[in-house]
């Protein structure tokens, strides 16, 4: 028994580290959905890596403009933001998350689906080895490549390719919000189809963007995807 409560935190440890260097085939996401649409007709997933530096420098700043916009600075957790959600939750508005883009990286590439405090004490320490073990960079390359953007779309590529018709190396800033705008609900939010609330928040991601000085913002954490 010893033994084992070391070896299973250690193999935890292990599959981070080694996906600090090799792009992850798939995510535990993928293959919950997979396993879902197993007798959906038609269904494929769309899977499409892109290496950093051949990503359009707007991706990685629209994705921290929507999402997580203290990603330079955290440690993984944002405790501003979790009070912040404590407190509207408890005030009784809508329930509101506080997850910042590495806590979404850990639950997406490892952990199941749902909530328990299990999972979410899981989270915790997958995160914290995130942030140990891999650069920002890395962090913001690997949720870029496997954030859902649709149905059965995962990473900017296949979204880009699915959506406008171009490379993620060729996104523009709007094409590039317009991505971001649709993470919070993926399978409702039609980048493709935009109604006006997609509108409205990419207008507001776009207004983001630019108060936090567009992709020069993550030169010191993550350097600027495409550049020389």
């Amino acid at each position: 028994m010893p033994l084992l409560l070391l070896l299973v935190p250690g193999l935890t440890i292990l599959q981070v580290l080694v996906l600090r260097w090799l792009d992850p085939p798939t995510t535990m996401v993928m293959l919950a959905q997979r396993f879902e649409s197993r007798n959906v007709a038609g269904f494929e997933l769309d899977y499409r890596w892109l290496d950093w530096a051949t990503l359009s420098p707007q991706v990685p700043i629209a994705l921290v403009a929507a999402e997580d916009q203290q990603f330079p600075a955290h440690h993984g957790f944002d405790l501003d933001a979790i009070g912040r959600a404590l407190d509207h939750n408890d005030a009784g508005g809508r329930m509101r998350g506080a997850s910042t883009i590495s806590q979404q990286v850990a639950k997406n590439l490892f952990l199941w689906q749902g909530r328990s405090w299990l999972r979410k004490g899981m989270e915790v320490w997958y995160t914290l080895w995130l942030e140990t073990l891999w650069p920002k960079q890395r962090v913001l390359e690997v949720y870029a490549n496997i954030a859902e953007f649709g149905i059965g779309v995962y990473g900017v590529e296949a979204a880009a390719q699915r959506y406008f018709g171009v490379s993620a190396s060729a996104l523009n800033s709007a094409q590039s919000a317009r991505l971001a705008a649709v993470l919070p609900s993926p399978r409702r939010w039609h980048a493709d189809r935009p109604g006006p609330y997609v509108l409205a928040r990419q207008a507001w991601v776009e207004r983001q963007m630019h108060q936090l000085g567009g992709p020069d913002y993550l030169r010191d954490c993550c350097g600027v995807p495409g550049a020389p």
